[in-house]
């Protein structure tokens, strides 16, 4: 794709946060998450030894590293220098030479050989405006090939309009007290200021429009989180 100088600078909307290295080391830490879980079911979406999967937003890349050793290829995009620094020493010290560090974004990211089988995206969307969301769906899209699973969770509000400053309240109210565990509470109410979470009733038509079907949607009870599976039309 031709370079636009109309488009969003992704680095500039990363948040200082992502850029810095004690952060970045720490990061770990306090997301928490099972890589192993979502690697399994990715390879309940159809993962395996032929896959090429991107992942986008691969931040310190446990997801990535992860699903290097069931897949054939794995190419683990972020726009954080520090972030994707880590994913290289991970890679190298684990001997993984299916891993393919690239800085880019969601926005500039610029697929290169045959389509991708998988996408994956977790907590990366929010950066975006809604309006470079839906261009990000768009682009996604293009990338996977016909009939491939595109697999989003990120902190999507599956709740209406008057309800919003009561689940905001709740999920502020159940944040980590613990420093450097899980998310303060002042880090989430930075998120709603700073950020740009949404609701599913805005993102669904979005993915729609942009070529894909939704095969399944899982809210959360919280109705902060929720996690699609999509799958590219042929």
């Amino acid at each position: 794709m031709t370079a636009r100088d109309w488009y969003l600078d992704e680095l500039a909307f990363a948040g200082p946060e992502h850029l810095d290295d004690a952060y970045v080391a720490a990061y770990d830490d306090k997301a928490q998450t099972d890589w192993d879980a979502e690697v399994a079911m990715l390879r309940g979406l159809g993962l395996g030894v032929e896959s090429t999967l991107v992942d986008l937003g691969t931040g310190s890349g446990g997801l990535a590293l992860a699903a290097a050793s069931v897949c054939k290829r794995v190419i683990a995009v972020d726009i954080s220098p520090a972030m994707l620094a880590i994913v290289r020493q991970r890679a190298e010290a684990a001997g993984l030479r299916n891993v393919e560090p690239v800085q880019a974004g969601l926005l500039s990211y610029q697929h290169q050989g045959e389509p991708v089988d998988l996408v994956y995206s977790r907590h990366t969307l929010h950066h975006l405006p809604d309006f470079w969301k839906a261009v990000a769906f768009h682009r996604i899209a293009a990338m996977l090939r016909p009939d491939g699973v595109f697999r989003l969770r990120d902190l999507l509000f599956s709740c209406a309009l008057s309800e919003i400053d009561a689940v905001v309240d709740g999920w502020l109210g159940r944040a980590s007290t613990i420093p450097g565990v899980g998310w303060q509470r002042s880090e989430l109410a930075i998120h709603m200021r700073d950020e740009y979470s949404t609701f599913t009733w805005l993102i669904e038509p979005m993915l729609t429009q942009a070529g894909f079907t939704i095969e399944s949607a899982e809210y959360d009870s919280s109705q902060i989180y929720t996690a699609y599976t999509c799958r590219k039309l042929s």
